[in-house]
């Protein structure tokens, strides 16, 4: 820090704050394992390489290795599998990988030829052609239209999977990329369409402007033939801000109603910002709350705290709406209503909007139900649309063009299926449903609940055959996340069902505190300071799976990606004698040097900062590199990674590979050199990680 600044602080925090930096000084020059945070360092690879080495030369060589394997690429590659669609005003689009797309093929269809069996398919850009012409490995994160024809594309390209992207105009008539079209370099990068010459541009511009989590926070309008050097900018966040990313509201019919720019404070706050004739104006929304698009002739945001403009109280987890052209008149001064507010067992999970109505799905005690909504008389009406009951129900796609929309709806056990709706007759039609995975006959889904140690009930699913002993023996895989606000629904487990569950064993996912199955409050009750909370939940599902002896420690295993990996480690390092088992998937784990480390910094919001010492002391408390000890056993993790992932950077498991080892514990250590923060680049990737996955479950919970 600043001299300067730090001299100018209060005597408290400046000495708080010296505290803490000398803290990390020392626990760096303690550290004998810094110099794997070199991704890419020679030395570095080298180490990874062995590492894999040693790993697959364990698992590969158990006999169920192989079949794991195959099974797993069969079901990943099967050909009468869904594929999932878009409803956009070009036909119905899907990105398609088989055996013979290893990348994968962005192609169109019609709605009539996608009711039948084998639909025609219309190829408008091979991603492995691509690669192979120009000896990439690229792989596909989307493209946008440019409304209303859609037409011309902004066509993202990543290397290997990161979330550092190259953007290439496209055009989808020609199938062909446009001549001195747009091309931004790779960054990470948000870019959205004003009109055919024009875009609003956050990336990297050079001279600084990039946050301390690796995002812009400079937003530019960039010009047709324009250098990059030359666009105009027009908002400038701060470089504290997770990142800044430009906003175009755009009506169904492609009409621009606002443009401006959103400040990403931290990872659950922002501001608003919208441009007028007489200048910027920053919304007087609150920090937690999001525009989430325009419906029936009103502007939705969706309320991530309590509100109380003009003497009307919102609750938190609401959605409201304005009337768009009173709020475009004065955004200041509109005023808002009410749409949805959940009750206490209750969170809004989805939203989409059609050309006349807007479809909520909402979820009760995890379970969800979807309803249409129909802005009439100056009140919002709902009605809920028939879907199978006891389900995961979402929106996979709508259209703006028309009143219709496509549904999934899935379980644990029930196959997931695809379902068309039309809004204006309320026709609901099942189109597709995907193949069997496994033989679900054998087995039920319990929804059960822990109590944590604060007396909290907290549910989960138990995935078990029916007629399972509860006589502690059960080989039982617990799935848990607990970040972000992010929901874990139930969802078809496919190769999880084949590889796992007709073994003859048992899952469970956990809806923990620190997720959003019970909205924004749910979340908010394990952030920073309570993070400890997660962490006691995900025990206490633990505890209460041995107490009704559906297992026991040694048949339990712990299983969770990212924020889960996270998990994962804080359980094996907090309550090692609970597990047997462990598998963290690009995970976090050195949680005092996470802000400095890939994406890390854009998470403070969730965690805390290790650079304030107060906040430093909550996250050293539970930080499992420093958390692993000497004279402790822990479970043998299986820790996966991969070299290209710029969001959880893979120095986290590679240090923890390394401390395990420095204590003479054992692990196994997988990094995959392509893939990303996904850790699989293809389908290939995919099953060779789900088949080491099952092998390492399977060696260390079934096996006498």
């Amino acid at each position: 820090m600043n001299k300067s600044l730090l001299s100018a602080a209060p005597p408290s925090i400046a000495r708080a704050t010296a505290l803490a930096q000398e803290r990390a000084t020392s626990v760096e020059a303690d550290d004998p394992f810094l110099w794997l945070e070199d991704i890419e360092g020679r030395g570095q690879l080298a180490w990874a390489r062995v590492e894999n080495e040693k790993t697959l030369g364990v698992l590969q060589a158990d006999p169920r290795y192989r079949p794991f394997y195959e099974q797993a690429l069969t079901i990943l590659q099967s050909k009468d599998r869904i594929a999932y669609v878009s409803l956009g005003r070009r036909g119905l689009e899907n990105f398609w990988k088989d055996e013979d797309h290893v990348r994968g093929v962005w192609r169109r269809t019609t709605l009539e030829r996608y009711r039948s069996q084998d639909p025609q398919w219309e190829t408008i850009l091979d991603v492995d052609a691509l690669a192979n012409a120009e000896n990439k490995n690229w792989v596909f994160q989307g493209g946008s239209g440019l409304p209303p024809e859609e037409r011309l594309c902004l066509i993202s390209l990543s290397d290997g999977g990161k979330d550092a992207a190259s953007i290439r105009e496209f055009d989808s008539e020609t199938k062909s990329f446009v001549a001195d079209g747009f091309y931004l370099p790779e960054g990470k990068q948000d870019v959205s369409w004003v009109d055919g010459d024009t875009l609003l541009v956050a990336r990297d511009w050079g001279g600084g402007s990039l946050t301390q989590a690796g995002y812009p926070f400079v937003v530019k309008e960039l010009k047709r033939a324009q250098p990059l050097g030359e666009a105009r900018e027009i908002f400038r966040g701060e470089p504290t801000d997770v990142q800044a990313l430009p906003l175009v509201l755009r009506d169904s019919e492609g009409r621009i109603h606002a443009t401006g720019a959103i400040r990403v404070i931290s990872s659950v706050e922002c501001e608003y910002v919208v441009f007028r004739p007489d200048g910027p104006i920053k919304l007087n929304l609150p920090k937690k709350a999001a525009i989430v698009g325009l419906a029936s002739g009103r502007l939705l945001v969706n309320l991530d705290e309590e509100w109380e403009p003009d003497d009307v109280r919102f609750g938190t987890g609401s959605l409201i709406s304005y009337d768009l052209a009173e709020w475009k008149q004065d955004p200041l001064r509109a005023k808002a209503s009410l749409v949805f507010q959940p009750g206490s067992r209750q969170a809004l999970s989805g939203l989409s909007s059609t050309k006349n109505f807007l479809i909520l799905t909402i979820l009760e005690n995890v379970q969800s139900k979807a309803f249409l909504y129909k802005y009439d008389k100056k009140a919002w009406s709902s009605t809920p649309i028939p879907l199978p009951q006891h389900t995961n129900v979402n929106v996979s796609a709508a259209s703006g063009q028309a009143d219709q929309a496509m549904f999934t709806v899935s379980d644990y056990l029930r196959p997931t299926s695809i379902w068309y709706f039309d809004a204006e007759t309320q026709n609901l039609e099942e189109l597709k449903t995907t193949p069997t995975a496994f033989d679900a006959s054998n087995h039920v889904v319990d929804q059960c609940e822990a109590t944590s140690c604060d007396g909290t009930s907290i549910p989960y699913f138990l995935v078990r055959a029916k007629n399972a002993r509860f006589d502690g023996a059960i080989p039982t895989l617990l799935y848990g996340y607990g970040g972000f606000q992010v929901s874990l629904l139930p969802s078809y487990l496919g190769p999880v069902g084949r590889l796992w569950l007709e073994q003859g064993n048992a899952y469970v996912v956990a809806n923990l505190r620190g997720g959003g199955e019970f909205g924004p409050q749910w979340h908010q009750a394990a952030q920073g300071a309570m993070k400890q909370t997660t962490w006691d939940d995900f025990i206490a599902v633990a505890e209460d799976l041995i107490r009704r002896k559906v297992t026991s420690p040694r048949r339990l295993g712990v299983i969770g990606g990212s924020q889960g990996g996270l998990l994962v480690g804080a359980a094996i390092t907090q309550r090692p004698e609970l597990f047997n088992a462990a598998i963290m998937q690009v995970p976090l784990f050195d949680m005092l040097r996470y802000t400095g480390l890939g994406a890390g910094a854009s998470w403070i919001a969730e965690y805390g900062d290790p650079a304030i010492a107060e906040q430093r002391s909550w996250i050293e408390a539970y930080s499992p590199y420093q958390k692993l000890a000497p004279g402790k056993t822990y479970p043998a993790p299986l820790i996966l990674t991969s070299t290209k992932d710029d969001r959880v950077h893979p120095s986290h498991g590679r240090k923890a590979a390394a401390k395990l080892a420095a204590l003479g514990q054992p692990y196994f250590y997988y990094e995959n050199t392509d893939g990303g923060h996904a850790a699989a680049a293809n389908l290939i990737e995919y099953a060779r990680r789900l088949a080491l996955e099952y092998t390492y479950a399977s060696k260390r919970l079934c096996s006498e």
